[in-house]
């Protein structure tokens, strides 16, 4: 497998392919090679994985400012179907990571849905991001069929590049122990069994503890496609879970994910 930056035409005409083939082909919200072309000239960071000359993934982040301080903001992340969870996608965020470093940026966000308990998995066990936003229809209505049926709420990730957290996470510093484990932390939310999945049968807004658990199921591209209206009200009671603890100032810090029992669980704590 090659890693490499993308600077040409045709790499970027392969990237826009790529995206159609990895988000579906009624998807029309791929970023086109103009803007492709500009961002890499300008500090975007857009890096291909290479087997045998096919391109079968990709990163891309375009630059930004927040707070007046340079940022990346990381628009895309897509692996083919063959080559998931075999952490290609890790080692393309590590690449950025570098990437990110060489242009003195300490921070690099991105969004991604908090109900995709893959994805939590690499963002906060593999790479060691935190939240404390949560979007609302960020995106409005996909035509992707990873995300159709949804309103596309997201979590905004914030991956502190240089921060120790990140480094043990990624695997360049020495573990810590700490209170930002999830074992032990009392559920805000009652699930129970429906059919493959699980539901969200309750949850309280009003738990006064520091340290908070919030279950959700594995496999909601699928639940979206058999079960659209279970989908929904996961959609319906999370969103109202992370938007109030947010507001009263906790933030997302960990995931475990248990392939199991078709669960994970995000660990919020109060700042």
């Amino acid at each position: 497998m090659e890693l490499r930056d993308l600077h040409t035409i045709d790499e970027f005409k392969q990237v826009v392919a790529l995206e159609r083939e990895i988000w579906g082909g009624g998807y029309d919200d791929v970023v086109a090679v103009p803007i492709l072309a500009v961002t890499v000239k300008r500090g975007g960071v857009l890096i291909g994985a290479f087997e045998n000359r096919r391109m079968v993934g990709f990163v891309y982040s375009l630059p930004g400012i927040k707070d007046r301080k340079p940022i990346q903001w990381s628009h895309m992340l897509g692996v083919v179907d063959e080559y998931r969870n075999g952490g290609l996608g890790r080692r393309l965020k590590l690449e950025q990571r570098l990437r990110s470093l060489e242009v003195g940026c300490d921070l690099v966000e991105w969004t991604y849905d908090p109900m995709q308990a893959l994805n939590a998995h690499l963002n906060f066990r593999k790479l060691g991001v935190v939240v404390e936003e949560y979007g609302i229809n960020v995106y409005g209505e996909s035509a992707s069929h990873l995300h159709r049926g949804s309103p596309t709420d997201r979590f905004i990730a914030q991956w502190w590049i240089r921060e120790p957290r990140v480094l043990r996470r990624i695997g360049s510093a020495a573990p810590a122990a700490g209170d930002e484990e999830p074992e032990g932390a009392p559920l805000v939310n009652v699930t129970t069994p429906s059919g493959r999945w699980i539901a969200c049968e309750s949850y309280d807004l009003n738990r006064p503890e520091r340290r908070i658990g919030v279950e959700i199921p594995v496999g909601f591209t699928e639940m979206l496609a058999e079960n659209p209206s279970l989908a929904l009200d996961w959609r319906m009671a999370t969103r109202a879970i992370f938007t109030t603890y947010f507001e009263r100032g906790y933030r997302a810090v960990d995931f475990v994910l248990d392939r199991a029992t078709g669960r994970g669980r995000y660990l919020l704590m109060a700042t």
